[in-house]
C-alpha cells in the first residue's frame, strides 16, 4: 500500500467514524451489561402482567378469560423498559427522529409562540397535532384524551395531550400496584412511576420518567427551545424529561373494518382492533419528524421509500438493505398453528433451542405437540421470508427485542441505522442472565398467544357497514370466481387441500432438499388430478371455514418475480443478530437461482444470482379480510392508497389494487426509464444530502477547527454541521441505502477488498461531488452518481430496484399458464371479496 493510499484511507476512516458514530471506540462487552430492571435489584416476577378489562370494548366485545385479558394488555401497554432505547435513537437519527416532538401537540405555525416559523409549516410540522394525528402520521389517537392547548406545568412544560376528566385515570399507571423501576433520578428526585409509563394520548407510546434527569439536566431544560430551537434540541447531550416506551400497538393496532370509526381522528375504543396492523402508518412522518420540511435530509428520502403502512423492520439493526414491509395482520392463528403441524416442521440447535416452548407453560393439550424435545419444532413463519422458524413463543419474543427490549445488550452487537460495524448474535442466554424485563416477557407471551387465539376473527365484508353493496348477488358468478381461485390461487392461499401426493412431504424437506420438494409440489398443482381435487374443496360450502388462506409454503422469488431485497434479509443467517431465532432448516435452504435486476440508469438487465443459506424465499401473505387490506404486495407498492378508514375507501382502495394485480400493465411505470423496466424505482424527491448536526458530532469533531475540517473543509457548513452531497432529485435510493459497507464473508482477504472498493467509491464520490459548481445543478451530479453506478452495484447488497413488480400468476406476464380472460379476473375479484 502507498503512502498516498495510506494517507487517504487513514482520512476516510476518520470520515466514516463521523458518519457511523456508535461504531467507533470500545465500549461494554455483549454478555456482560445488565438491563436497568436488573440494576435496580428487580426480578421478573416483580412485573406482574396487569389484569384490568380496560380494553373491553376492543377487538368487537368479545369476552375474554382472565389470561387472555392479561394477554391483551402485554399487547398494548407493555414495553420491557424499550424507553431507553428509543431515547438513544434520537442521537443514532441525528435528531431526525424524536417521539417526544411526535407525540406533541405545538402550534410550530404560530409565531406568537415560534419566532421563526418552518417554510411550508402548515403542510409539515404544523400538522404534528391531535387534530391531524391520523390523517398525517397515520396513528390512532388513544380515547379519553383532549389536545394539549398550551404547555403542560404538569409535565415540564411540554404540549402533550390532556386526559378527560370524565374517563377517570388509567389503570396502568397506578405507581403503586406497578411499581416503577427506580433507577439513578427516577426515584430519587423524580417519581419512579408505573412499570406501564403513563398514556401519552397515543396508542402504543407510553410516557416514563428519564432516569437521567437529574437536578443539572433539570435547570438545563427550557421546553420553549425543545420545540423552537434547532441548536437546543439538535444536541446528542440534551437530556428530556420523559423518556418514551413503545408497545406492540403502536404497530398493529387500527381502525375494525367492519366497526369503523365515524371520525378517524376521535376513535372510540369500539372502533379499534388489536390485530389487524397499523395500515395506515406513515413511517417517513414518523421516523423523520420534520416530514417532507426535512426532504433535504437523505434520512427523509430512505424512510419516504416506505409506503403508509410498510417499515422495514431491519431499520434498527441494519443489514444494509431497504426493504419495507407491511404490518403484518393476525388472523385465524389457529388455523395457522393447523399448518405448522402439516408442513412447519424445523429443526434448531444450539441457541435457537434457548427459546421457550408452549411445553414449558403447559403439559398436556394441543399445545404440547408443536415441540419434539430436544430438536424439532413445529412452527408457523411470522415473517415475510420465513426465517423466525423456531416455535410461536420464539416469534412473539423476538419481536420485543426488535422494539428495543434489552436495548443495554442488543445494541452491542451492531451500529443502529447506519451499520458499518460487523453485526454478531444476541444471544438468548445472555438476555436470560442480564435482563429480568426479558424474563418477564417470556413468562407473560404464552397469555398473549391465548388472546390471539381468540382476537383474531377474520372480518366480512358483509358484516361492515354498507359492506353488501359490494358483493355479488350473482350466484353463477361466485361459483366461476371460486373455480378460478381454486386451479390458479389456491396451491399457496388455502390452508385447506388436497392431500400431497405420495413421496413429497414438506415436513421431511424443510432444510436443504426444500427446492426440490417445493418444485415437485408446484408442478403437481399444475395437473388436472390437482385442480379437479381442488375444486371440489373450494366449492363447499365451508371452504372459508377455518380456512387461513394461505399455505406459509416458503416460495421462491424467482417464481414470485417480486422485488427481492426482501427475501435477500440477512440478520437470520447463521452469525447474525437474529441466529438465535432462525431454525437450521432455514439456515441450510438452498439458492432459488438469479433473479433479473435492472440498471437504474439505463434499464439494462443482467442475472443476479441468489445465494443460499436461508435468503431467497417469501411465505404468501394470508388473504384473510382481503377487501380491508389493500394496497397489495409485501410493500404495499400496488395500488392506491386511502388514509380514510372507513369502508367506502377501503374498497376503493381494494379495486384499484387488484386491478393492478391481475392487470400488471395498470400498475405505475418509472418516470424515468417508463416501459424499459417492470415497474417503479423509488427515487429521491428532492436534492438531498447525508447530513450530522453540529450537535451531534463527537467531541473534538464538532468544531471548524477540528482536525476532520482541516481534511475535508468541504464537508462542513457555515454552521458546523456535517454535509456530504449533493444527492440529486431523482437519484435511487436503494443505489446508496443498498450499499454493504462489509463483506459477506468474514475471511481477512474478503474485508481488505471490500475496504478497498468502499474506499476507492467514496473518495471518488467526494473528490467528484466536491468539484461540483452550483449552477451546474443537480444534472452535473446525475451525470457522476451514473458514471458510478458500475462500481455502486458491485457493492450493492440488494441491486434490485424495482419495488412493484411481480406476482404476474393469471397474467399474459406468467410464462408458465395461460393468462385468464378478462371475464375470469372479474369472476376471481368477486369472490375475493368474500374473504
Amino acid at each position: 500500500m502507498t503512502t498516498g493510499f495510506a494517507m487517504r484511507a487513514a482520512r476516510l476512516a476518520a470520515l466514516v467514524c463521523t458518519l457511523w458514530i456508535l461504531g467507533c471506540g470500545k465500549g461494554d462487552s455483549p454478555g456482560q451489561v445488565q438491563d436497568e430492571a436488573t440494576l435496580a435489584g428487580r426480578d421478573a416476577a416483580s412485573f406482574p402482567a396487569a389484569d384490568e378489562d380496560y380494553f373491553h370494548d376492543m377487538d368487537g366485545g368479545v369476552a375474554f378469560s382472565p389470561d387472555e385479558i392479561k394477554g391483551r394488555n402485554m399487547w398494548l401497554v407493555w414495553t420491557g423498559g424499550n424507553d431507553r432505547f428509543w431515547d438513544k435513537m434520537t442521537v443514532a437519527t441525528v435528531g431526525a427522529f424524536d417521539l417526544l416532538k411526535t407525540l406533541s401537540s405545538f402550534p410550530y405555525c404560530d409565531p406568537k409562540v415560534n419566532p421563526n416559523p418552518p417554510p411550508d409549516c402548515e403542510n409539515n410540522v404544523g400538522q404534528l397535532t391531535r387534530d391531524h394525528r391520523w390523517n398525517y402520521l397515520g396513528l390512532v389517537n388513544e380515547p379519553c384524551f383532549d389536545k394539549a392547548t398550551g404547555p403542560d406545568p404538569d409535565h415540564y412544560g411540554l404540549w402533550l395531550d390532556k386526559r378527560r376528566a370524565d374517563c377517570g385515570p388509567d389503570p396502568f399507571a397506578d405507581e403503586k400496584k406497578y411499581p416503577g423501576v427506580a433507577y439513578k433520578a427516577r426515584g430519587q428526585n423524580i417519581p419512579a412511576g408505573s412499570y406501564y409509563g403513563i398514556p401519552s394520548g397515543i396508542v402504543g407510546l407510553r410516557l416514563f420518567p428519564n432516569p437521567e434527569f437529574n437536578d443539572a439536566a433539570a435547570k438545563k431544560w427550557d421546553p420553549a427551545r425543545f420545540y423552537t430551537d434547532p441548536t437546543y434540541y439538535k444536541d446528542k447531550d440534551l437530556v428530556r424529561p420523559y423518556r418514551v416506551g413503545m408497545s406492540c400497538a403502536f404497530c398493529h393496532v387500527g381502525p375494525s373494518p367492519i366497526k369503523p370509526p365515524a371520525d378517524p381522528e376521535n376513535p372510540k375504543w369500539e372502533n379499534l382492533s388489536s390485530t389487524v396492523g397499523a395500515q395506515y402508518f406513515w413511517i417517513d412522518r414518523i421516523f423523520a419528524w420534520e416530514g417532507e420540511g426535512d426532504a433535504a435530509n437523505f434520512i427523509y428520502q430512505l424512510l419516504h421509500t416506505s409506503r403508509p403502512g410498510s417499515l422495514d423492520t431491519s431499520l434498527v439493526s441494519t443489514d444494509n438493505i431497504n426493504n419495507p414491509r407491511t404490518m403484518n395482520a393476525i388472523y385465524s392463528l389457529l388455523p395457522r398453528l393447523g399448518i405448522a403441524k402439516l408442513s412447519g416442521q424445523e429443526t434448531i440447535a444450539g441457541g435457537e433451542r434457548d427459546n421457550k416452548q408452549f411445553n414449558d407453560y403447559v403439559k398436556e393439550g394441543p399445545l404440547t405437540e408443536f415441540f419434539h424435545a430436544p430438536d424439532t419444532v413445529f412452527t408457523p413463519r411470522v415473517l415475510k421470508d420465513g426465517s423466525d422458524a423456531v416455535g410461536a413463543l420464539g416469534a412473539l419474543n423476538r419481536v420485543y427485542l426488535n422494539i428495543g427490549l434489552f436495548s443495554e445488550e442488543w445494541l452491542l452487537h451492531f451500529n443502529p441505522f447506519v451499520g458499518g460495524k460487523e453485526i454478531t448474535p444476541i444471544k438468548i442466554a445472555d438476555a436470560e442472565k442480564n435482563s429480568a424485563y426479558w424474563r418477564a416477557t417470556e413468562m407473560q407471551t404464552p397469555d398473549m398467544a391465548l388472546f390471539f387465539l381468540k382476537a383474531g376473527q377474520p372480518d366480512h365484508l358483509k358484516d361492515a357497514p354498507g359492506g353488501n353493496a359490494f358483493l355479488t348477488t350473482d350466484q353463477d358468478q361466485l361459483k366461476r370466481g371460486k373455480v378460478v381461485f381454486a386451479e390458479r390461487c389456491a396451491r399457496c392461499h388455502s390452508s385447506k387441500g388436497p392431500d400431497l401426493p405420495a413421496g413429497l412431504d414438506f415436513n421431511a424437506c424443510n432444510g436443504p432438499g426444500y427446492l426440490d420438494c417445493w418444485n415437485k409440489y408446484w408442478a403437481w398443482t399444475k395437473t388436472d388430478e390437482f385442480k379437479g381435487k381442488m375444486r371440489d374443496i373450494v366449492l363447499a360450502d365451508d371452504f372459508l371455514d377455518g380456512n387461513y388462506l394461505s399455505t406459509e409454503l416458503r416460495v421462491p422469488v424467482t417464481l414470485l418475480q417480486t422485488n427481492a431485497c426482501s427475501p435477500l434479509a440477512t440478520n437470520a443467517l447463521e452469525g447474525n443478530i437474529w441466529d438465535n431465532f432462525s431454525s437450521q432448516s432455514y439456515k441450510h435452504l438452498p439458492s432459488v437461482g438469479t433473479v433479473k435486476v435492472y440498471d437504474p440508469y439505463t434499464g439494462e438487465a443482467s442475472d443476479y444470482p441468489m445465494p443460499a443459506g436461508g435468503r431467497g424465499y417469501t411465505r404468501p401473505p394470508s388473504l384473510i379480510s382481503l377487501w380491508s387490506t389493500a394496497p397489495f404486495l409485501l410493500n404495499n407498492s400496488v395500488g392506491n392508497f386511502d388514509p380514510s378508514p372507513s369502508v367506502e375507501a377501503r374498497m376503493g382502495s381494494f379495486q384499484s389494487s387488484i386491478e393492478q394485480m391481475l392487470w400488471p400493465e395498470k400498475r405505475k411505470p418509472d418516470p424515468v426509464l417508463g416501459d424499459k423496466i417492470p415497474g417503479l424505482i423509488d427515487r429521491t424527491t428532492a436534492t438531498s444530502y447525508i447530513s450530522v448536526p453540529a450537535g451531534y458530532l463527537p467531541e473534538g469533531l464538532s468544531t471548524l477547527g477540528s482536525t476532520l475540517y482541516q481534511w475535508f473543509p468541504s464537508l462542513f457548513t457555515s454552521g458546523g454541521d456535517v454535509q456530504i452531497g449533493p444527492i440529486p432529485k431523482g437519484t435511487p435510493v436503494d443505489l446508496l441505502a443498498n450499499l454493504s459497507i462489509l463483506p459477506d464473508k468474514p475471511d481477512l482477504a474478503s474485508h481488505l477488498e471490500q475496504v478497498r472498493k468502499v474506499g476507492e467509491l467514496l473518495l471518488k464520490l467526494k473528490v467528484d461531488l466536491a468539484q461540483l459548481d452550483p449552477k451546474e445543478g443537480d444534472e452535473k451530479a446525475r451525470q457522476i452518481l451514473a458514471n458510478l453506478v458500475k462500481p455502486m452495484l458491485e457493492l450493492s447488497k440488494c441491486p434490485d430496484f424495482v419495488v412493484n413488480r411481480g406476482h404476474y400468476f393469471g397474467t399474459d406476464r406468467f410464462a408458465e399458464e395461460p393468462a385468464l380472460s378478462d371475464q375470469e379476473k372479474r369472476d376471481l375479484i368477486e369472490f375475493l371479496k368474500t374473504f
